[in-house]
């Protein structure tokens, strides 16, 4: 069992390395940088551990690029090699936070997920589909926003190891929006980092404000009551301890009082009382998708299964909603735009479980 005494010894062991690279890798065999790294694995993991050992790691430079997904975000990615350093960090601080966790925090956990935090929305909603109310929020520009003071001063009080502590400082400052805050979009630490940070905002809200329906994916959250003045209170209170405690705000554009009954939109669906929606901007996203899908896939430079996998997973999260007609109409899609790869087998198949 790993104490707090010897994280450091284990995160630069050999074999935890080597797991590292495993997860790193996972679904990226065919990338080029995973391939080259691969070629001459021995010497690279030997270099990237001694580099550890020896106290002379230094992030190579991000690649960032912009995604529209629909909104426009800034994604700054790691090299290969320190990907691998970020799963070997976060494979070994998660079992001592995630306990921590309240059980409604949804994103980037094992267990979790999109599909779990929609099933409790609807939980939630069930109990306040008549005259109840739900806020809505998110945090303004969370991810340039964090403090990597506070951040550090709340990692400080589980990690006693300093030299842990020393490499996360290197991969914090490796990236900043503005001096002393902010975390790139895109890497693995960031994801964890993002979700030990606000848990202290989950454990106010749950164990001195004792808030029951609340839920929180990322920096979105949601919070249910039949009274709008209470809820008022409650952002009130919210905004407050942000600001304070962990330096960020919420978005004053975002924050919104909602009666249930008209619908709440969360993770890309409107839900209402008795049915949800899948919001358009999604169903088109993943037409365009395709279209583009199908120019790679015309110049090889895509398998097929990649485009079957991308249709199922969205398929997966699309039947959450009262989506029926709209999946018939992608499958239709995929049929259209891919005839020869398209059997009538796999059609009939798709319908069917649509249905």
């Amino acid at each position: 069992m790993k104490t707090y005494n010897n994280l450091w010894q284990t995160l630069c062991s050999k074999a935890h390395l080597y797991n590292a690279f495993l997860r790193a890798r996972k679904r990226k065999t065919k990338k080029i940088y995973v391939q080259e790294f691969e070629s001459n694995l021995e010497e690279n993991l030997f270099l990237l551990r001694a580099e550890l050992v020896l106290h002379v790691y230094h992030p190579q430079p991000l690649t960032t690029f912009v995604i529209r997904d629909p909104k426009t975000r800034v994604i700054s990615k790691s090299a290969f090699r320190d990907r691998i350093v970020h799963h070997a960090l976060v494979s070994l601080l998660e079992p001592l936070f995630d306990k921590n966790f309240i059980f409604d925090s949804y994103a980037n956990r094992k267990g979790k997920g999109t599909l779990k935090a929609l099933q409790r929305f609807n939980q939630f909603k069930e109990k306040f589909r008549r005259g109840g109310r739900a806020l809505k929020a998110d945090i303004r520009h969370y991810f340039d926003e964090v403090d990597h003071k506070v951040l550090l001063s709340i990692l400080q009080k589980k990690i006693k190891d300093p030299q842990v502590i020393h490499l996360i400082k290197i991969i914090l400052n490796h990236y900043h929006k503005s001096p002393g805050k902010g975390m790139p979009l895109g890497n693995l630490t960031s994801q964890f980092f993002a979700n030990v940070y606000l848990n202290e905002l989950d454990q106010f809200v749950k164990h001195q404000m004792k808030i029951e329906y609340y839920l929180r994916y990322v920096d979105d959250f949601i919070i249910f009551h039949k009274d709008k003045d209470v809820l008022k209170g409650y952002q009130s209170a919210i905004d407050v301890f942000l600001k304070e405690q962990l330096k960020v705000s919420l978005h004053p554009q975002k924050c919104r009082i909602i009666p249930v009954r008209g619908g709440v939109t969360f993770l890309g669906f409107r839900i209402f009382p008795f049915f949800q929606l899948l919001k358009k901007v999604n169903v088109r996203r993943m037409q365009y998708r395709l279209y583009d899908y199908k120019l790679l896939y015309d110049k090889q430079l895509i398998p097929y299964d990649k485009v079957y996998n991308s249709l199922q997973g969205w398929s997966g999260y699309a039947c959450q909603g009262n989506t029926l007609k709209l999946r018939r109409k992608m499958v239709s899609l995929m049929e259209k735009l891919f005839p020869s790869e398209v059997s009538s087998h796999e059609i009939n198949r798709w319908l069917k479980v649509l249905e």
